[in-house]
């Protein structure tokens, strides 16, 4: 699924014009058929991450596999969201980077996060080339 989802989410032009870097977490549900119910953001670094994971997660519906005797099971995945910088990345691109950095809007949960029963599943990192 890593690499379904490399592959699959693409990084907006917002993302790309920004130099926006970080990091969304989202929980959801899947269902005996694969399908993702029950989609919730517990933290993302700036609202413009989270689009393309969503409509990443999205295509992945009807892919899941969940444990046997479940109707619903739930996984947690976080998404990384970042450039590719040159060693000598231009003074613009750094302007742009840390521009963003002070002004972004994270999103966070104020409600306890359940685990129970919830699958953790590795970081999805997601590279685009910051100098285009």
């Amino acid at each position: 699924m890593a690499q379904f989802f490399k592959d699959s989410l693409k990084v907006s032009e917002t993302i790309m014009r920004a130099k926006a870097t970080g990091m969304v977490i989202f929980k959801f549900s899947a269902d005996e058929k694969g399908n993702i119910k029950n989609l919730v953001i517990y933290y993302a670094d700036d609202a413009i991450l989270a689009p393309p994971a969503i409509e990443a997660l999205k295509k992945s519906s009807k892919k899941w596999i969940i444990p046997d005797k479940e109707k619903l099971h739930d996984f947690i995945l976080p998404f990384m969201i970042r450039f590719d910088s040159p060693n000598s990345a231009n003074k613009d691109t750094r302007e742009q980077q840390l521009n963003f950095y002070a002004k972004r809007t994270p999103i966070l949960s104020h409600d306890q996060i359940p685990l129970n029963l919830a699958t953790l599943l590795p970081a999805i990192v997601v590279n685009y080339n910051a100098e285009q």
